[in-house]
């Protein structure tokens, strides 16, 4: 289910990347529901092959034979065209079909892994004219895309709802893990009792639900329309992960959190569950170190504002000193009535677990 951040051009060719944003709008051209969508499920369903490039400014010059169109673009015009052989080329906003019958000649130059003639010239054209193109194989009955160096196969709809669902549900039991290890945090914080160990577990957990969640938000936006409902559980789901997590590597860590939040970004499933990695990348040699906590995770939740809480961290030294520290308390950083106000709230957290 995963998409690469980037995908570069293989054997020499010029290198050419593709976010995953870019592939996402991509996908959304093609999602169920959308016009272009109905009209290559209907190629497949009549049991018909098709080749069609999206036109942009490096496209003409590759173009042979064929002849115009300057048509509306309709799921059933395309249909009935694709019954020719030649390639089929669609305006850039996808409102009209412009050519058909056409032949493609990229350069024979490009390398290629596909097969098929359809494949070969829908691969090399999405490479030379960093464009799109779709090839459909009626022996296979597949769709796929290419677009500038990434070559995607579009799934079958109800496998990829089965898939999605299987995803959401581990989802939901990962997320009731995550939630009882930040209670546990919760009560370890506000206890004083700080655990280097159990805040990196959170961590893990934490981000292995953002990495599913990322790959499964791709799905989602193939699966279009279809995945409406399944999107608003997602946002349910995922609600504050980020956010806490974030937050616990901002408490943690030793160096600058955005640096670290950076660092995880890019660990695999398997190096996220490795806590040495993790401890690394807060810049801890060993997890019996002695570790100081800030407490921005549970301040953000009391009434005091973000440059409130730098303050009053700067002032009293992190976390451990605030929840000591005497009600009655004269802080250089808050009123003494707001700092009363603090030490009921956390009073209450601290009760409420």
């Amino acid at each position: 289910m995963q998409i690469k951040e980037t995908q570069k051009t293989i054997s020499g060719d010029k290198a050419e990347e593709v976010t995953e944003e870019e592939f996402y709008s991509i996908l959304k051209l093609v999602s169920p529901g959308t016009n272009l969508r109905k009209a290559l499920d209907g190629i497949l369903h009549y049991g018909k092959g098709a080749l069609i490039a999206i036109d942009n400014d490096f496209l003409t010059p590759i173009l042979d034979g064929g002849f115009k169109v300057n048509c509306r673009f309709s799921p059933q015009r395309l249909i009935e065209l694709s019954k020719m052989d030649g390639a089929i080329i669609i305006s850039k906003d996808l409102k009209k079909i412009k050519l058909a019958n056409v032949t493609l000649v990229p350069t024979s130059k490009i390398n290629t892994y596909e097969t098929g003639t359809r494949h070969k010239a829908a691969h090399r054209t999405a490479k030379q004219t960093s464009g799109l193109a779709i090839a459909i194989s009626e022996k296979k009955k597949e769709i796929t895309l290419f677009y500038k160096n990434k070559r995607y196969p579009i799934k079958d709809l109800t496998e990829m709802k089965r898939k999605v669902n299987e995803y959401i549900q581990i989802l939901e039991r990962q997320r009731e893990i995550f939630d009882s290890y930040l209670e546990t945090l919760n009560r370890l914080e506000l206890r004083s009792y700080i655990n280097l160990g159990h805040a990196i577990k959170t961590i893990q957990k934490g981000k292995v639900i953002q990495k599913i969640s990322k790959e499964l938000s791709k799905n989602l936006i193939e699966l279009g329309d279809e995945g409406a409902l399944l999107k608003t559980r997602l946002k349910e789901i995922m609600f504050d992960v980020e956010e806490e997590t974030n937050l616990i590597i901002k408490d943690y860590s030793k160096i600058d959190d955005k640096r670290v939040i950076e660092i995880l970004e890019d660990l695999s499933y398997e190096e996220l569950l490795d806590k040495k990695r993790i401890l690394q990348a807060l810049d801890y040699e060993n997890i019996r170190e002695v570790v100081r906590v800030d407490g921005w995770r549970i301040l953000s939740k009391t009434t005091l504002t973000e440059s409130e809480i730098a303050k009053l961290v700067k002032e009293l030294g992190g976390f451990n000193k605030i929840i000591e520290t005497n009600i009655d308390y004269e802080s250089e950083a808050i009123s003494k009535d707001k700092f009363s106000l603090l030490k009921v709230e956390l009073e209450r957290m601290k009760v409420g677990l």
